[in-house]
């Protein structure tokens, strides 16, 4: 018998072996019962984005000092809002995304009592970091109650510091600051008095 030959024998003898083997096998199991089932569980939670957009503001206050009265009949008290710093360190940026800063004021009022509305509060707003593709923008003034027109509405609602048409054209600077002049307008007999209020800055992203 020649080498091939006997190569092949042994191949058809030992699959046989495992043929029989595996018949036994089977028989054995449906002499044992039914098998049993094993719950396999795994729970799969979101990765983690990396960094993320946050809000940071230089002060948590500040204070107005009476400057030129604009017109007989008003005073003026200007000041500046503390430097407000948006960073963007996320590895990646959804798509179709802008953010945007807004501002509103309650009413001052003294201990005593005493209230001026926050339609009196206006504000310049001014953007500190260069945009030179126009990534980011300033929002408009906001004029108060007593300067009129259109947007004489002074900080009563949610107004615009500063807005980012796309986060993802802005991300790449990694921070944007800005900050605003401020001005209350009230009329010259207003009751003296130390007034305060609180004016709340928000970060918002959203889809467009």
């Amino acid at each position: 018998m020649n080498k091939k030959s006997l190569l092949v024998r042994t191949a058809v003898g030992v699959v046989g072996s495992v043929m029989l083997i595996g018949v036994a096998g089977v028989a054995i199991a449906d002499e044992i019962g039914e098998g049993e089932d094993v719950a396999v569980n795994v729970e799969i939670t979101p990765e983690e984005p990396v960094g993320a957009l946050t809000m940071s503001v230089a002060s948590d206050s500040t204070t107005l000092t009476e400057g030129d009265a604009p017109a007989e009949d008003v005073r003026q008290f200007n000041g500046a809002l503390p430097t407000v710093t948006v960073t963007d360190d996320r590895e990646t940026v959804p798509e179709s995304v802008f953010w945007y800063v807004t501002g509103q004021s309650s009413s001052f009022s003294t201990a005593a009592g005493d209230t001026i509305t926050a339609d009196h509060l206006g504000w310049a707003p001014r953007l500190l970091t260069e945009a030179p593709e126009g990534e980011v923008a300033e929002g408009p003034v906001v004029d108060t109650v007593i300067d009129g027109g259109p947007n004489g509405v002074g900080l009563t609602g949610e107004e615009l510091l500063a807005l980012s048409l796309d986060s993802g054209d802005a991300r790449p600077t990694g921070s944007w600051s800005a900050n605003a002049d401020l001005f209350l307008k009230t009329p010259s007999d207003v009751t003296p008095g130390s007034y305060s209020a609180t004016l709340t800055l928000t970060l918002w992203e959203d889809v467009y």
